[in-house]
């Protein structure tokens, strides 16, 4: 049986370099725990982390991704976003998936 950091490291070397760089940049984003660009401000969003410069929230950026939103469509339907904007949401998504899946869970109730 291989480990998981066995099978990464065989995923890893199927990956072309540009590839490689996203992943790269996921793994420091995860292990610095730093989101630039996302903020939580108690009050706004209900205290949901939010892309900075604005009211949306991470959940509802994942939601519309989950249902089939490209990154341009994203872009196209708020232009305020930029496509950093989009990473920082998604290297958010991937360190804090439990909390963004409960507040689209939460949502999807209301």
């Amino acid at each position: 049986m291989t480990s998981t950091l066995e099978q990464v490291e065989k995923l890893l070397q199927m990956l072309s370099p540009s590839e490689r760089a996203i992943v790269a940049r996921w793994v420091q984003d995860d292990a610095s725990y730093r989101f630039p660009g996302i903020e939580k401000t108690l009050g706004v969003c209900g205290g949901s982390a939010c892309i900075v410069r604005t009211r949306i929230p991470v959940w509802l950026l994942v939601e519309a991704q989950q249902a089939g939103a490209t990154e341009a469509d994203l872009l196209q339907s708020y232009p305020s976003l930029r496509a950093e904007d989009l990473l920082n949401a998604w290297a958010y998504y991937r360190a804090n998936k439990e909390e963004i899946e409960s507040e689209i869970l939460e949502n999807e109730a209301v």
